[in-house]
């Protein structure tokens, strides 16, 4: 459960300590308070009648079939003692736990309060009976009762109260495990789920949650004490003008005679400070229409280079064109000679498949022949010899050889499953090898990336140049000696990046996203300076890609972005949070990137706050966050760089990190070289045994058909005549003329193979040539292809510039029509005020002071007179009025003091709870890890439990093995039983360190084999007979008839369920009930 109400009835309870120990008729060791001592459940869930089933003192085994009812009695039990739905993994609301077609469900708890803890004794007695009620639409009330059966409460603060004092926690896994929560635990595989599992099993969590609410409070005074402060300036206020009321019961005559003459000089006092306003306004209109003339030639500036630019455009597309007509031109005949090869090529695939067939058919008719041969010869030796005697060897032989023939049938299908294992082997080992040859050169890429930037921070130490490349303290020093000598009309500046300085470094990722490639580059005032710097770019950036060059008017004054800046209160935008001496570069950003339009916020969930809201800022399209992430107004990009290139302050903690990561990746490349050395050599041994199969399979199957040729030709022996040889005679002189015939046609088959394949080649090799020529054609409109695009590039930059003036010509145009509307409003005011002034004062004054200053004397003089007027008569009145506001400020600034003094003891009271805090976390970690490697010894098992209580995980490695022999690993890698068993360790382990009157458990045992079920039972066993002040629930399908005799166990056995039943009503809820909630 959350964080508890305290008690609201009666007396508070005496504080919550460990149960003491007492002694039952047996003379055992018994709880005294919170113990469950019986439970019964009506028409809940599927049931209408479960129990009353009484408890014993220590161990109680809950028994039965699937569906008989265990778990309704947990839940009944979490829901009775004032859980949620939810908690109980069995239903979403309360209404899904009454039985179908009953209005309502009852469920009855009946708690042990025995002893010098038990809770308000005088009012409930030895025990404490909680009903249950939950009706139909899902509302449930609570009756809590005396032994007696008397009413005390029917408040749910009451039970709340009896828990904490109790210190029963239904909500906690350690004391009530469902085994819905068994299940999730027991295949979850996060580090951070078992983490919160720990923090909740030892109120850990609890604690948190109550710091938090505390530093929320904390927060909230706070506001509180900056409220009382406003309010204690306008209490002040209040008592100074009340201190001024005591002290102006003066004479009305001074102040009316004062009052008149700061009349006359608020009149010329108005007069001189529209006349200040007006002289500013006339400079500024001459200027900015002096300016006009500036805006007209860049426009026409920039129109002639557009034209420029399209008109070379424009020339470098009719080349690609004209390339482009080549290539269709050459690309029909190739067609064709693509046509004509594939058709030859299948004539001489034909041509050699009839050579093929050809020499098969040559083959078999010899393979006929040897076998009609031998065929004469046995016959004519086996007229002379005598048959009866040979045929009773033949049959013996042919017995023995169908005997081989089974061996080597078995031997040759052995050895191919041989071969297709080591080939599977063998292709898996490959594909694994391919898999790591790519990441190792991943990696080594990665590395160079990393030691080509460890070089250049490192040379960064002693010049901060060296950062923005090798090459550009070099390329500064050449621009400096060519400024010397006169060559640059005005000294290029860069790179932007180096004239920049951040005001917040930790914005310095932001910026550097932001700004991109521009942190290189370089801005010109003239397109001959751009020229000359591009030629002694190349003198250094030869290969590589060049930095950037900004061509762009220097201006010694930074633009005026007032208009289209962005202005947020809380937020600042790039322009604001950098400090640049160089207005040119000031300037160049503007121009090309507009930092005074782009926010920097440092949380993305406000990030997406402020630019996806309703009303995104004016002016603004975009902003980044302090890791590098883009947000527009209707997306996000996030930043994969985590590390700034430039602008970072502390260059040795860059270079330390780079050093760590270079060695981290040079670790994973020696195991990747020693892990594929193993690959490699499992394809070498797995190739050898292949061959080696492949070699034996060889043998036996030649040995096979020798066997079966021998078979066959002792199966033909007959005993011949002399006359059944002619017959066979012929027949061998016919297959002679086939086999001369055969031949003949076979080397006419081969020399039109062969005619063929010489003509196949030669258009092949025509093909080719013209392919060639397509693609030399083609290659040549590549560099044509790229001064296009730069050409295209040229064009829209031409234009963006041409349009980015036009633009500051209309909004100079409209700033001086503005202007001009101003000044001549003004003017008429400055005349209608001097005419006014004159009515008021005719001879003009000199006067130092302001209107506003005057006008808040004149108020402040008016009041006083009307107050003194109204009040003259009444001075106790005043006096009065002025020690009540005295005394309410005087009350405020002590209240605001003790606040603060309050708000100073609690910050140091919270520093020293925390470290309190941290200690008992520590303590509770390592008795967790001392009762886990206890628990896992018994078994022969062992572990090893890591705590992160920064990342908040825990992660559990547990070995199945013995000694030094076993290696440690994640517990996915287990088997389902230990698996279980390693759970059921951890939740024991958790057991010793919590401390609850009663434990319950729901399918302990599930996915445990019969071992692990007897040693986890024989562990469970033992710590509650050394607990028998707790009381321990397991619910199980097991019979446990292998339990032992004693008077501390008692099983309850369930009746088996009706299969029958219908399902449950608390699936999902309907959208009603959403909405309610």
């Amino acid at each position: 459960m959350s964080k508890r109400k305290s008690n609201s009835i009666g007396e508070s309870p005496h504080k919550r300590v460990r149960p003491t120990e007492v002694y039952d008729e047996n003379n055992e060791t018994v709880g005294e308070v919170g113990i469950v001592e019986s439970i019964s459940l009506k028409n809940f869930m599927c049931h209408s009648l479960l129990g009353p089933f009484a408890f014993g003192s220590n161990v109680n085994f809950v028994v039965g079939n699937n569906g008989s009812g265990k778990s309704a009695v947990l839940t009944a039990l979490m829901v009775g003692l004032g859980g949620k739905a939810t908690t109980t993994n069995r239903g979403s609301s309360l209404k899904g736990f009454v039985k179908e077609g009953e209005s309502s469900a009852d469920v009855s708890i009946t708690l042990r309060n025995k002893g010098r803890d038990a809770y308000k004794p005088e009012v409930f007695g030895q025990a404490i009976i909680v009903d249950l009620k939950i009706t139909r639409e899902g509302m449930r009330t609570y009756k809590l009762k005396s032994k007696a059966g008397h009413l005390v409460s029917a408040k749910k603060d009451e039970l709340l109260a009896i828990l904490d004092h109790f210190n029963i926690q239904v909500d906690n896994p350690v004391s009530m495990l469902t085994q819905e929560m068994s299940k999730h635990f027991l295949h979850s595989k996060g580090e951070g789920d078992k983490y919160r599992f720990f923090m909740k099993a030892t109120q850990l969590e609890q604690m948190k949650e109550d710091y938090t609410y505390i530093i929320t409070t904390k927060n909230v005074t706070l506001d509180t004490v900056e409220k009382h402060e406003e309010c204690l300036e306008g209490l002040k206020r209040k008592y100074l003008e009340k201190e001024d009321r005591v002290k102006s019961l003066a004479s009305l005559d001074d102040m009316h005679s004062k009052l008149e003459e700061l009349k006359n000089q608020m009149a010329w006092a108005l007069v001189s400070e529209m006349e200040k306003e007006v002289k500013p306004m006339r400079e500024k209109l001459q200027s900015e229409e002096r300016s006009t003339v500036k805006y007209d030639q860049k426009v026409d500036e920039w129109k002639a280079k557009v034209v420029e630019a399209e008109k070379k455009y424009k020339g470098i597309r009719e080349q690609l064109e004209a390339i482009t007509v080549r290539v269709q031109q050459l690309e029909p005949q190739s067609a064709q000679l693509k046509n004509e090869t594939q058709s030859r090529s299948k004539a001489f695939n034909t041509a050699q498949a009839s050579v093929h067939r050809f020499k098969t058919n040559l083959r078999d008719l010899e393979k006929d022949k040897d076998q009609l041969s031998r065929r004469i010869n046995e016959l004519k030796l086996s007229i002379s010899q005598t048959s009866g005697a040979e045929t009773q060897v033949r049959v013996e032989r042919m017995e023995k050889l169908q005997t081989d023939l089974d061996t080597l049938n078995f031997q040759d299908s052995t050895l191919g499953q041989q071969m297709e294992q080591f080939q599977q082997a063998v292709s898996r080992a490959k594909d694994e090898l391919d898999k790591m040859m790519r990441e190792e050169e991943d990696l080594k890429r990665s590395m160079e990336a990393i030691r080509r930037k460890l070089q250049t921070m490192e040379g960064s130490r002693s010049d901060r140049l060296r950062r923005f490349g090798e090459k550009m303290p070099a390329l500064l020093a050449a621009i400096e000696d060519a400024d010397r000598k006169g060559q640059f009309r005005k000294k290029p500046v860069g790179p932007l990046g180096y004239c920049i300085r951040l005001k917040d470094y930790e914005q310095a990722l932001a910026v550097e996203k932001c700004l991109g490639s521009l942190m290189v580059a370089f801005t010109c005032d003239n397109h001959e300076d751009e020229k000359l710097l591009q030629g002694l770019m190349r003198g250094y950036y030869q290969g590589g890609r060049r930095p950037q060059i900004i061509t762009c008017q220097f201006i010694n004054r930074v633009h005026d972005t007032s208009r289209r800046a962005v202005n947020h209160p809380d937020y600042p935008s790039v322009l604001q949070s950098l400090e640049i001496e160089d207005p040119v570069v000031a300037n160049c950003l503007i121009d090309q990137r507009g930092i005074e339009t782009i926010l920097l916020i440092k949380s993305p969930a406000e990030a997406r706050r402020v630019m996806q809201g309703r009303q995104p800022p004016r002016n603004c399209y975009q902003a980044f966050t302090k890791e590098g992430d883009q947000c527009y107004n209707n997306r996000y990009y996030s930043n994969d760089q985590r590390r700034c290139d430039y602008l970072s302050r502390d260059v040795e903690e860059e270079i330390r990190q780079l050093q760590e990561e270079m060695r981290n990746k040079e670790a994973h490349l020696d195991r990747f070289s020693q892990q594929k050395q193993r690959v490699e050599e499992d394809i070498r041994n797995n190739n050898g045994l292949l061959k080696r199969a492949y070699d034996d399979r060889k043998r036996a199957k030649d040995k096979f058909r020798r066997l079966q040729q021998e078979i066959s030709d002792l199966q033909n022996v007959e005993e011949p005549q002399s006359e059944d040889l002619k017959p066979l005679e012929e027949e061998l002189e016919e297959i002679n003329n086939k086999i001369s015939a055969g031949r003949a046609e076979s080397e006419e088959a081969r020399r039109k193979m062969a005619q063929l394949k010489t003509s196949w080649e030669e258009v092949e090799q025509r093909y080719r040539q013209h392919k060639d020529s397509i693609s030399t054609v083609a290659e040549e409109a590549e560099p044509i292809k790229e001064e296009l695009s730069k050409g295209d590039q040229d064009v829209e930059k031409s234009k963006h510039h041409k349009k980015h003036y036009e633009d500051k010509r209309k909004v100079h145009i409209n700033t001086i029509q503005a202007l001009k509307a101003s000044l001549e409003l003004k003017e008429q005011e400055l005349t209608a005020s001097v005419v006014k002034a004159t009515e008021i004062c005719p001879e003009r004054s000199e006067v130092r002071r302001t209107a506003r200053s005057l006008d808040s004397e004149i108020s402040r003089l008016k009041l006083k007179i009307s107050t003194q007027q109204d009040q003259q008569g009444d001075r106790e009145e005043v006096i009065r009025q002025y020690q009540e506001a005295l005394e309410n400020y005087s009350n405020i600034n002590q209240q605001v003091k003790c606040l603060k003094r309050f708000i100073q003891v609690l910050c140091k009271i919270m520093d020293d709870r925390h470290r309190v805090y941290t200690e008992l976390r520590r303590f509770l970690s390592v008795r967790c890890k001392m009762y886990f490697d206890s628990m896992l010894s018994q078994r022969g098992y062992i572990g090893k439990m890591m705590f992160e209580h920064k990342n908040e995980t825990l992660s559990i490695s547990v070995q199945p093995g013995v000694g030094d022999k076993a290696a440690l690993s994640d517990m996915r890698s287990l088997s389902g039983g230990e698996r279980s068993f390693s759970t059921v360790c951890f939740v024991l382990s958790l057991w010793a360190i919590a401390e609850a009157p009663f434990r319950a458990l729901d399918e302990f045992d599930v996915y445990m084999d019969m071992v692990n079920r007897r040693i986890s039972m024989d562990m469970m066993l033992k710590i509650a007979s050394s607990q028998r002040y707790r009381q321990f629930i397991f619910l199980t399908p097991q019979s446990m008839s292998s339990l032992p005799v004693n008077n501390l166990i008692r099983i309850l056995r369930l009746k088996d369920p009706d299969r029958g039943q219908t399902a449950l009503p608390f699936g999902q809820r309907n959208e009603e009930e959403e909405e309610k909630e």
